[in-house]
């Protein structure tokens, strides 16, 4: 079933989880992802970016991330991870995305700001929320060599940044990073608390594949509510594929799908959003904005 993320948010947030957040680029991801969801009663999002549309035409394999979050047995969010204009997560709401990302963080403060507010504008009076993002969360790359570097969200420019935009979601950049990390995480759980206290909408923990878990734990115990998870999926299925002797390609897709599954169930327990697909929304003031969750056709799209 379709979900409102930002209603599933909050409650992640009030009741001590995270959501976990899967970017899915092809079948095989997408199918093991849901088998652990459905499995677990988990609320999952299931999510594609720019960064996959080499592996995959997303205008075509976005009606089947909507197809099988639709026809879900717990509540799934079909979200776009990391927009880098607005044109890209308008162009993912046509094709069935409930959910954006706008990811200005690479901009001036008051130009994130500006554009941010104006995708918050647009997306909510058609009941889409928006994920933005303060500071700047590490790119692929050497872990040190990034860090030397690093924008770390100012907790200063936190509520000022949520008041302003009116974004549902915050993504801090707290020492994590994209890809795999070439030394340990070092996350600065200092920052996170300080901004923890300056805002109270539900955070989000990106580049979270290789953090420790007790890193993650703690991460969601100062409130965030939704952790993104890529690398890990791509690690599972390539261990599956090097230790698979089969010769039959039929076998070895089913084995890639079940290494895909597990990993999705450790994460799950690890975020503990087992069992939680079971709450049902409320109308209980901001805290739920209910939609349909349907996104418009194209042919609804031409006057906008």
């Amino acid at each position: 079933m379709l979900a409102d993320l930002a209603w599933w948010l909050r409650h992640a947030q009030a009741n001590g989880y995270a959501i976990p957040h899967f970017n899915t680029w092809n079948a095989e991801m997408l199918m093991g992802v849901m088998d652990a969801a459905e499995e677990t009663r988990s609320p999952v999002i299931i999510s594609f970016g720019t960064s996959f549309t080499g592996n995959v035409v997303f205008e075509e394999f976005a009606w089947l991330m909507r197809n099988m979050a639709e026809h879900a047995n717990v509540p799934t969010i079909v979200h776009w991870d990391h927009g880098r204009s607005f044109d890209i997560v308008h162009n993912a709401y046509v094709h069935g995305n409930n959910a954006i990302m706008r990811d200005a963080s690479k901009l001036p403060f008051e130009e994130n700001v500006a554009e941010t507010k104006r995708v918050v504008d647009y997306f909510h009076p058609r009941g889409v929320p928006v994920e933005a993002e303060l500071g700047h969360v590490g790119d692929y790359g050497d872990y040190e060599e990034v860090l030397a570097h690093y924008q770390y969200t100012d907790p200063a420019q936190a509520a000022e940044f949520v008041e302003r935009t009116g974004c549902d979601a915050l993504a801090v950049a707290i020492g994590n990073i994209h890809g795999p990390y070439s030394s340990p995480p070092r996350i600065a759980h200092d920052v996170l608390e300080a901004v923890r206290e300056a805002v109270d909408i539900p955070l989000v923990l990106h580049g979270a594949s290789g953090i420790p878990d007790d890193d993650v734990r703690r991460a969601i115990a100062n409130g965030v509510a939704k952790v993104n998870i890529h690398s890990e999926l791509g690690e599972a299925a390539m261990a599956a594929i090097v230790k698979d002797t089969s010769t039959n390609y039929v076998n070895t897709q089913l084995r890639v799908r079940a290494a895909l599954k597990q990993r999705a169930l450790e994460k799950i327990e690890l975020l503990g959003s087992a069992g939680h697909a079971d709450a049902m929304p409320v109308v209980a003031g901001d805290l739920n904005r209910v939609t349909d969750g349907r996104a418009p056709t194209p042919e609804g799209l031409k006057a906008q």
